[in-house]
């Protein structure tokens, strides 16, 4: 049983977050992906968690299957990783989660009791701690948005043009708030994070149905509600239809810059220049905010780092300008004074806070297959396309000859700009596809023993420190608390 809280139930005042006493609590931290919602660029299989699940169950049987993603499940988040978080002085971690632990698509609003077992545990392990969570429906059914960690075998955004999946995703937001509603160590529900939505006005309608419907059953907790286009975009959102009938609501936005990425023209060095660009990109998103005075949360944010065992002598160079854009985020965030949960607390290398050690058997095991994944520039996320460039380039250039330019920016440009989604929909999806067998045949002949072995790469003890990234972090946590 989790220790009380003695701060109640977190409120919204004004444009604050505050407990009980009306006391400002500054929420920060990080998101722990690639957990309850598997990544590919996070775990390090190919396309997307319903498929590497599915070959999986094919090569070790549904039994064993499903005991080495519950050891994973077990083993990623710990007593370990939570006294460690805690020594950081975090104190809200954002718990992405899919819609798929909670009900099958063949059968549909039946809950699956034991989608709770994790969740619960980690909520009152953070709890134990003193550590909030915020709960974010990352995956909704039909898929709201058409990004990898959507998990659909394509890019179309089908929860936008399906009335069921809709209502599904609030059938799923009135059970998950039944049984939270008590809970003082819930901060709130991010009810959809990073909505695509092409029309810009059925996220609003959404929107305002999962708050009625979270009311009826929860009137307590605060909802923490994404932006549209990837959490950039509240330009749509009419007031008297929104922001004006809703209560205890903290709008988020998803502040990532592509100075932080391998795609960026230009090395992030903090020149004034560079300075006033990142903040004008962190101004527009929280524009419609500022006009109606309203709360903001940073749901998402942080750069992606070098790996010597991929990127050679250059790591040094490249984290060193990735860790000097942090820190200028950093300082934006501070000054406005506002929450954040950077991206992400645990990886196997590339953006985590905590990562999975080279010399455990899950990346010994895996290790021939991450690196032809990597040269083959499988993951949406960061990637770097030096390797297949002479591949997608003359698609790239055979469409900008035959494509007039307004026709090429196609939504949800330009959080994916059009050179981008060449890539997304070939590489991405198309390619990663014929990956995943193979990666699911690395496990064949495992034993339970040895699965539970494997699993057990991604506990706390088997993990590295991004010592640069965590000081960093600890340098601007509690600024204003």
């Amino acid at each position: 049983m989790a220790a009380a809280s003695t701060t109640g139930i977190l409120k919204v005042k004004g444009t604050d977050i505050v407990d009980k006493d009306g006391k400002t609590v500054l929420l920060r931290g990080a998101g722990i992906g690639g957990w309850m919602n598997m990544e590919n660029f996070i775990s390090g299989y190919p396309g997307r968690e319903y498929q590497i699940r599915t070959a999986l169950s094919k090569v070790l049987g549904q039994e064993k299957s499903d005991f080495f993603f519950d050891k994973f499940l077990e083993y990623f988040f710990t007593e370990s990783d939570a006294k460690f978080y805690k020594s950081l002085g975090l104190n809200c971690i954002r718990v992405p989660f899919n819609y798929r632990h909670f009900e099958d698509d063949m059968n549909p609003r039946v809950l699956k009791p034991e989608g709770f077992k994790h969740l619960d545990r980690l909520i009152n392990i953070c709890a134990d701690h003193g550590i909030y969570t915020i709960l974010d429906l990352h995956t909704a059914p039909g898929g709201q948005n058409g990004d990898w960690h959507a998990d659909v075998g394509h890019h179309i955004p089908e929860f936008w043009t399906h009335k069921d999946f809709q209502d599904r995703g609030i059938w799923l937001w009135e059970q998950l708030s039944a049984h939270y509603k008590s809970n003082p160590w819930i901060a709130g529900y991010n009810v959809l994070n990073e909505p695509t939505d092409p029309t810009h006005y059925r996220l609003q309608l959404w929107y305002d149905r999962v708050y009625n419907a979270i009311r009826a059953i929860d009137p307590d907790h605060i909802l923490f509600l994404d932006g549209n286009t990837f959490g950039s975009d509240f330009s749509h959102f009419v007031p008297s239809e929104t922001c004006q009938k809703w209560e205890n609501v903290v709008y988020s936005v998803h502040d990532y810059s592509r100075y932080g990425f391998p795609a960026s023209k230009e090395w992030y060095t903090g020149s004034e220049e560079q300075k006033q660009q990142v903040r004008k990109n962190y101004n527009k998103k929280v524009e419609w905010m500022l006009q109606n005075n309203l709360p903001v949360w940073n749901g998402e944010w942080g750069p992606v780092y070098a790996r010597p065992w991929f990127d050679g002598d250059d790591s040094d160079r490249i984290n060193e300008s990735r860790l000097k854009l942090l820190d200028d985020q950093l300082t934006i965030y501070d000054e406005e004074r506002i929450p954040w949960s950077i991206w992400t607390y645990k990886d196997i290398g590339f953006q985590g806070m905590v990562y999975v050690s080279q010399d455990t058997p899950y990346m010994k095991l895996l290790q021939p297959f991450l690196e032809k994944k990597q040269r083959m520039a499988i993951d949406s996320w960061g990637t770097n396309e030096v390797h297949i460039a002479h591949i997608v380039e003359p698609i790239r250039e055979h469409l900008t000859k035959n494509i007039a330019p307004e026709y090429r920016n196609l939504y949800p440009y330009p959080v994916i700009p059009y050179d981008s989604r060449v890539s997304k929909i070939a590489i991405n999806i198309l390619t990663a596809e014929f990956l995943v067998q193979e990666w699911a045949d690395y496990f064949k002949g495992k034993s339970f023993d040895e699965l539970d072995e494997i699993a057990s790469s991604f506990r706390f003890e088997n993990c590295l420190q991004r010592e640069s990234l965590n000081k960093a972090l600890v340098a601007h946590k509690d600024v204003h608390q």
